[in-house]
């Protein structure tokens, strides 16, 4: 692809994003509120069938209007609607709370809204009386099968993202010095605890409008990726200089365990969740009954992977950091002739992966709402293998990797055992090992480096 190509490519994901974006900020119905509004549906009306015909903003701050039809057996169809008052809005971890509800009839008295929340709403009873959005959305009909399948390659959007962010981190620093730094789920789960963290300091501010929050959380979680592995890879890989790889592979495993007890310490075992955002589904399609659907947040983590992803490209490729980068890559002796610093050179690289890995951390926050301290290894071991089956040391190849290893997760668990879906994975590796040691799109020698 051309300079010029790929710059228009780069910025058509950033329009699509900002889009994307724009739409989610307009939203105005929370999911949350309107899942929780909805189960108290069926305790209004004992015995009727719910059909919901609109969901919309009601007439005051933080609260939601349904439009709903109740059919009872021996009377007459009913349109009723209720209208439910919120004790919060945007990233309040109390926003789910019901504080007034009101009908045609006229409001609940404060002792029924206790009753109807600490008796049925709280239950596991209520949660499953949900009756559900309308089915009937005016969206084009497909076969069975290809909604089905449709829905997966959907879900694993957000998924994907993740792990081609981690992936590149793993292709950054392999790329330029030939090691593999194991700490980099580990760093995803510190960008997740910034992400908390920014979005906790909005909210002690007074303010709790998602798009601020996610906002600075995703500054934070960039910073503190990019701190913490120039720091930490600095001492494990910049000043470890034997021949060998695999003294600093060793020390990384320590860096990632101790920043595993690092983040145990800082944030306490207990996981601290953002409550959902933007989840409120958009049909797309439809095979009788079953709608396939896309939330807000899995288009905005989808799209910020995809432009982080072709701005890293653009930055490696049109860059003086790229060419500096490229020609390290090649020949670290030829290039410190032509000028280039390769420890300074090797710093700012671990800068750029551990953001990477943060940013990752933060699209895990958004998109599923938390990540716990030890949870960074999975993400960073499955990041590897991604980055090894496409290529490792080639970033295009790590992120087309990621895509592979988020789109196989996928497609196993909707159609094979999920319980054996991690050993298919491994088994991958171990046949990519074998028939194909340089990755998809990696180096033609077998073994370019010593790993």
């Amino acid at each position: 692809m051309s300079g010029s190509g790929f710059v228009r490519l780069w910025r058509l994901a950033a329009l699509l994003w900002s889009l994307s974006l724009i739409s989610a900020c307009g939203l105005s119905i929370d999911a949350e509120q309107a899942r929780v509004c909805r189960s108290a549906l069926p305790a209004l009306n004992p015995g009727a069938v719910i059909a919901v015909e609109r969901v919309r903003e009601g007439p005051v701050a933080r609260s939601l209007r349904i439009d709903y039809i109740a059919q009872y057996p021996d009377r007459p169809v009913l349109e009723r609607f209720a209208i439910c008052q919120f004790a919060a809005a945007g990233l309040s971890p109390n926003k789910a709370e019901l504080t007034g509800l009101g009908t045609e009839e006229g409001p609940l008295s404060g002792a029924s809204l206790y009753m109807l929340k600490r008796y049925y709403l709280d239950t596991p009873e209520g949660a499953a009386g949900d009756p559900g959005s309308r089915t009937d959305a005016d969206v084009t009909e497909i076969p069975m099968a290809a909604a089905y399948w449709l829905q997966q390659i959907l879900v694993s959007l957000p998924r994907t993202a993740i792990y081609a962010l981690l992936s590149t981190a793993f292709a950054l620093v392999f790329g330029l010095s030939g090691r593999i730094n194991l700490a980099f789920g580990e760093l995803a789960a510190v960008g997740s605890a910034a992400t908390i963290a920014g979005a906790s300091v909005v909210l002690v501010a007074g303010a709790s409008a998602p798009v601020l929050g996610l906002a600075v959380g995703l500054g934070a979680a960039l910073f503190a990726g990019a701190i913490h592995s120039a720091v930490g890879g600095h001492f494990t890989i910049g000043r470890i200089t034997a021949e060998s790889p695999q003294p600093s592979l060793i020390a990384t495993v320590g860096l990632s365990l101790f920043l595993m007890e690092y983040l145990r310490l800082v944030q306490s075992p207990v996981t601290v969740w953002l409550p959902p955002i933007w989840s409120e589904a958009w049909p797309l399609a439809r095979a009788q009954d079953f709608l396939v659907s896309l939330t807000p947040i899995t288009a905005i983590t989808a799209g910020i992977g995809l432009v982080a992803a072709l701005g890293l490209l653009w930055l490696v490729r049109a860059t003086a950091f790229g060419r500096a980068w490229r020609a390290y890559a090649d020949d670290p002796k030829a290039a410190a002739l032509m000028g280039v610093n390769g420890p300074r050179l090797l710093v700012q690289t671990l800068a750029l992966a551990g953001a990477m890995a943060g940013l990752s951390g933060m699209l895990i926050v958004a998109q599923y709402g938390g990540l716990g301290f030890a949870g960074g290894f999975q993400y960073g071991l499955k990041a590897l293998i991604a980055a090894i089956i496409g290529g490792i040391g080639s970033i295009p190849g790590a992120m087309l990797g990621g895509f592979a290893v988020g789109l196989f997760e996928t497609l196993w668990s909707a159609y094979l055992p999920i319980e054996v879906r991690d050993m298919a994975l491994y088994a991958a590796l171990v046949v990519f090992l074998i028939f194909r040691p340089s990755g998809l799109l990696g180096f033609q020698d077998p073994t370019p480096r010593p790993v």
